[in-house]
């Protein structure tokens, strides 16, 4: 045998299995290669979409909050302007039920007054004609009216 010839040999079946290679092994890694790039790169591609949407919807949570504050704080100043007018409504009710009370009061008072006066006034006439009784039964004397009138006063 002889170098040359061996190396020859050699060159010939590394050709044949760099041909098969290239024709029957090469075609399938470079293909699962192109595939896995292009998995990758979808995979990024999605990444990068999902990177965006998530930033809208971290915009749009943003918003909604901001727009979800001003109605409570509106509905907060709504209720509270609501409260405010019940209150001043009660108010302004109990004044009118307490004036009506106080007039009730006042004409109650009235009514009191004016049968304390009737009574009175029943009573200065029994006492006017009592004394007037008595004054007629006894003489004629200064002395004795004078002291039956200041009974008199002193009964009334």
């Amino acid at each position: 045998m002889n170098i040359n010839g061996t190396l020859v040999a050699q060159a010939i079946v590394f050709a044949l299995l760099v041909l098969f290679t290239m024709k029957f092994v090469w075609p399938p890694i470079a293909t699962a290669l192109d595939e896995r790039a292009s998995k990758i790169a979808d995979g990024l591609a999605a990444a990068d979409k999902a990177k965006s949407e998530l930033s809208s919807a971290n915009k749009r949570v943003e918003a909604e909050l901001a727009k979800s504050r001003t109605e409570t704080t509106a509905s907060l100043a709504d209720a509270e302007r609501r409260g405010q007018a019940i209150v001043e409504e009660a108010k302004s009710k109990a004044t009118e039920e307490g004036n009506k009370i106080i007039a009730a009061a006042k004409v109650e008072a009235e009514q009191q007054t004016v049968r304390a006066r009737e009574a009175l006034r029943e009573q200065v006439a029994a006492l006017a004609v009592k004394g007037a009784e008595q004054i007629l039964r006894k003489e004629v004397n200064a002395g004795v009216h004078a002291d039956l009138l200041g009974r008199l006063k002193t009964e009334l």
